[in-house]
């Protein structure tokens, strides 16, 4: 079953960090292969907070996506979008296509 990685970008407080961390996130998904859906385009949020961007990976199964983020070339990203930017992060299940 399908698992899809959702990062929301919710607020920015250092460019340079985010620079680093989009150097490094793209190198840490060498091997992984995940599948890009959305990738910081236009949003309108319906509902809830603003946000300023987000990011949507389709991975073959929730272990795969749980390796991806575990990785240590992702974690040693992620430290940068932590400095960088406000966040939220989640892995959901997706369902079979027919």
């Amino acid at each position: 079953m399908p698992a899809y990685v959702v990062l929301t970008r919710e607020h920015t407080h250092d460019a340079q960090e985010m620079e680093q961390y989009a150097t490094k996130a793209k190198a840490a998904r060498e091997g992984h292969d995940p599948q890009p859906l959305a990738f910081y385009g236009d949003v309108e949020v319906m509902e809830g907070s603003s946000m300023e961007g987000a990011v949507i990976l389709r991975f073959p199964d929730m272990a795969a996506a749980r390796a991806w983020y575990q990785s240590p070339a992702y974690q040693e990203a992620s430290k940068h979008r932590f400095l960088g930017a406000d966040y939220r992060v989640f892995i959901v299940d997706g369902i079979e296509e027919a």
